[in-house]
This record gives C-alpha cells, sequence and structure tokens, in this order.
C-alpha cells in the first residue's frame, strides 16, 4: 500500500501546498515512508497568515463560555481517540507504549485547563493621581500567534501553544516540526470537527526557513512561540528583536540532578534513571548531568550502572521497551562522538556507548570533566555523566556551571540544603526530592540563561499571549494647568 498524501490546513480548509511539495514522513523504528506530507510555500504563508488575521476579530468577540465549550470539545475529541493518537505518535516519533499515552493525557488536561483560564484574565482599577479620575487595567488578545513545536513531544507541546492562544482569544498558526507533521495536522483535524471557526487555527509544514522567517519577519504575527534548539531559538530572537516582536523560547537543558550523601540510595537511582532515559532521553528537561556527593558517589554509581543495564531497548510498541529509537539517526553519531571525545580526555564508559541503527543503548559516563564535549553540550539522548563533588557547595557550583538553565532536581532529607538549593539554583525550575522531568499544564514552565525566557502554561500564557491596557475615566472636568 503506498503511503497517503497529507494536505495542509488552511482557512478551515485541507489544500494540498500551491506548488505541489511534498516530504516523506518516516517511522524512525524501521526508517519505513508512511505518509507523504504536503509542503507550504511563501503564497501559503500568506494565506494561512491572511486567514488567521481575519478570522482574529470574530475571535475575540466570541463569548467566553462559547470558547469555553469549543475546547472542552477538542478535549472530548482526543480521549475518543486516545488509541488512534497513541499509535501515531509512536509510528511518527518512536514515542515508547509508556510515553505515547501520557502524551495524549497531558493535551487534554492541557485543554481543559485553557477552558478554565478563559474567564481568568483580570485586570485592576486603581485611584489615579488627578482629581476624579479613575484608572483600570484590561487585558487584550495579541492577534495572531504563530507557534513552531518541536519533535520529541509534538502532539503535547504544539496543543499546550495553540490552547492558551485560543483562550486568551488569539488565533494561531502551527508550523510543526519536519520530522512530525502528522501530530500538528492531527490537532487540525480535531479542532475542525470540535466546530472551530475557519481561520482561527491553520497548520502548515513546511521548510523551516522559509515559513519561520516568514511569520517572523510579517507584522500581522504579533508573537512567535518556540520550543526547540538553542541555535534555531538564537536566530528567531534576533529575528524577532528585528521585527519587534514578541516570542517566548524554550529551549535545551543541561539539567543537573544533585544527590546529596544523607539521600535515600535506591529512591535517588530510580529518579536519575527515569530523569534520563525516559523518552530516550529526548526530553529538554532530562537529567544529563548526575552530581553526587562524595560519600554516596560510589554506592550511587554502582547501582545506577546496575539499572541502566536493565534497561530494555528496542521496538516502541513493546509495553516492557524504556529506549525506542532516537528520532535522529544522525543524532547517534553525534552521541558517539560525545563518547569518543569524552574516553580520549581520560573518562569512562561504565554502561552502554554503542547503538544498532537508531537504538541507542543506556550510558552511563563516569570521570567527565569541563574539558570534554558532553559537560556542557546537551545530548538529547540515553546519555548521562555521572560527576562526583566533595561536598554541598561543589554541588551547587557544578549544578550551575552550565549556559543552560532549565530545569534542576536534589534528593536530599536535609530542608535547610534543599531550600538554599531551590534558591540558589540558576534554573527556571527546581524539583525536590524528585526528578528534573516535570511539567504539568497550569504551572509556569520555562527557564533561565540560554534555556530561553518565557514562561508557558496557565495563566502564565494568559500573560504572554494577551497586552494590558490602561484606561482612566475622568468624572466631571479636570483642571490642567493652561
Amino acid at each position: 500500500m503506498s503511503a497517503a498524501i497529507h494536505p495542509l490546513f488552511i482557512n478551515g480548509q485541507w489544500r494540498p501546498g500551491i506548488e505541489g511539495g511534498l516530504a516523506d514522513d518516516v517511522n524512525p523504528a524501521t526508517g519505513e515512508v508512511f505518509a507523504h506530507v504536503a509542503q507550504a510555500s511563501a503564497q501559503d504563508v500568506e494565506d494561512a497568515i491572511s486567514a488567521a488575521h481575519g478570522a482574529r476579530l470574530a475571535w475575540q468577540k466570541m463569548l467566553a463560555g462559547e470558547r469555553e465549550a469549543l475546547l472542552l470539545k477538542a478535549a472530548q475529541i482526543i480521549a475518543a481517540q486516545a488509541d488512534e493518537i497513541r499509535d501515531l505518535l509512536i509510528e511518527e516519533t518512536g514515542s515508547v507504549f509508556m510515553k505515547a499515552p501520557w502524551e495524549v493525557s497531558y493535551a487534554i488536561e492541557c485543554l481543559r485547563v485553557a477552558a478554565g483560564c478563559i474567564r481568568q484574565p483580570f485586570g485592576d482599577t486603581f485611584p489615579a493621581s488627578a482629581a476624579g479620575q479613575v484608572g483600570m487595567t484590561i487585558r487584550q488578545p495579541l492577534g495572531v500567534i504563530a507557534g513552531i513545536a518541536p519533535f520529541n513531544s509534538p502532539f503535547l507541546l504544539s496543543m499546550k501553544k495553540i490552547a492558551f492562544a485560543l483562550a486568551a482569544g488569539n488565533t494561531f498558526i502551527l508550523k510543526p516540526s519536519d520530522l512530525a507533521p502528522l501530530s500538528g495536522l492531527k490537532i487540525a483535524e480535531i479542532f475542525a470537527a470540535a466546530g472551530l471557526p475557519a481561520g482561527v487555527l491553520n497548520v502548515i509544514p513546511g521548510p523551516a526557513a522559509l515559513v519561520g522567517d516568514k511569520l517572523v519577519s510579517d507584522p500581522r504575527v504579533r508573537m512567535i512561540t518556540f520550543t526547540g534548539s538553542s541555535k534555531v531559538g538564537r536566530h528567531l530572537a534576533a529575528q524577532a528583536g528585528k521585527h519587534m516582536k514578541r516570542v517566548t523560547l524554550e529551549m535545551g537543558g543541561k539539567n543537573p540532578l544533585v544527590v546529596l550523601r544523607d539521600a535515600d540510595l535506591d529512591y535517588a537511582v530510580d529518579a536519575a534513571a527515569f530523569g534520563i532515559f525516559f523518552h530516550q532521553g529526548q526530553v529538554c528537561m532530562a537529567s544529563s548531568r548526575i552530581i553526587v556527593e562524595a560519600p554516596l558517589y560510589d554506592a550511587f554509581l554502582e547501582k545506577f550502572v546496575a539499572k541502566a543495564r536493565t534497561i530494555k531497548v528496542g521496538d516502541p510498541r513493546d509495553p516492557g521497551t524504556v529506549i525506542g529509537p532516537l528520532i535522529r539517526s544522525s543524532q547517534c553519531a553525534f552521541i558517539a562522538a560525545q563518547i569518543e571525545d569524552a574516553v580520549a580526555k581520560g573518562a569512562r564508559v561504565c554502561c552502554g556507548g554503542t547503538h544498532r541503527g537508531p537504538f541507542f543503548e543506556a550510558t552511563v559516563l563516569g570521570g567527565v570533566t569541563a574539558a570534554m564535549s558532553v559537560y556542557a553540550e546537551e545530548s538529547f539522548g540515553p546519555i548521562t555523566s555521572v560527576l562526583r563533588a566533595d561536598d554541598y557547595e561543589q554541588a551547587l557550583f557544578l549544578a550551575n556551571d552550565t549556559q543552560a538553565g532549565l530545569s534542576s532536581a536534589v534528593v536530599t532529607n536535609d530542608l535547610q540544603k534543599a531550600f538554599d538549593f531551590a534558591l540558589r539554583s540558576e534554573s527556571g525550575m527546581v524539583h525536590i526530592n524528585d526528578t528534573t522531568i516535570s511539567d504539568e499544564p497550569h504551572i509556569d514552565f520555562g527557564g533561565v540563561k540560554e534555556s530561553g525566557f518565557g514562561r508557558e502554561g496557565g495563566m502564565a500564557s494568559i500573560a504572554e499571549m494577551s497586552e494590558v491596557k490602561w484606561v482612566t475615566f475622568q468624572m466631571g472636568k479636570r483642571q490642567f494647568p493652561f
């Protein structure tokens, strides 16, 4: 059977790209092409922007209750199609059987939270300095927002951008990942079935440079929300600055999990294993640096390596699989080069270090130093470095010794040090007695330093995706000085 062709979604219509271009969607586990996806041209992007811009005023005027009902209807549709969407995520992204259903359930919760936020953008009232004057602030939608989504959790992260943008009264254009376009097109299908008016959501797979640069440069697009690599994020930020466009960036991490000397050893090992091997380590919050205080280091490393060797690698459809394929086969070569560099400079491979095709073994490195590329570079795979710290202060130093600042975690029973770590950790999120991977749709998610700026989730998204307007009322006639 030949692979199906999937069109663009613009102004409520499914249509081929004007120039007829197609791209292959490949199953990373098998290497087989299972879909062909239409590619947007410059005119297609223009049509999507025009559609979103034309639909924005009617969408802003829609009653809150109507928008709530529509988002909740979309959540119901996802719940009814949960198995189908799970299978799509497994086939398109290599999500293992454990991870894919979680992504689907998160998207459902995201829509429910977004629906609850629709009535929440309150303003303030306050007295002014002029006699008889009353002031207030109100929140209003920006207009058209464009989102650029990643491949690692494409359904979840696309929905997170779209749901809150719509809740805030904006229209939206999604540029899905080149590696996971069907996940974005599935969202368009869901919202169309829920009754979303034409033009409110547009999904346009296509060449990243062409689509992204046009979305950033067009003045009708008021905001760009991006999740992806730091390299692309820096480019988008520079372009957005040229055009005075609002932007939120959620980029990579080199996240530290700190294990202090008083930690429960078995619990720390379990937290570390989940933190780095979940979804093949292709998670921006992955625990790619595990920092262990010296008295516990040897025992931790021994148990952690033993657990890593039990991690099952293979078919993502097998419920027992923990590590599936890396979505980019080229990432295996990148990780292998990091390992080669580390070993050449004195590190040792405690376990793993090899791959079969796109399947990389659970890999643990010891003896890693700042001279090695793996110390600072994000690997985005199932590989972590276990670092020894002489004491708590050195552990904190190592945790902060990175240009990234997304998530961090500490495992300890020392309340003083736990709270001190929370205050002094240079990261946007800190988790005490947990792993670095944690996300909920209602919290303020985001990082600092080169991990980006801005926040996503709940009312944080509403604030980012709206603007404050100051309004004054003069009671009677104001007295002017001349």
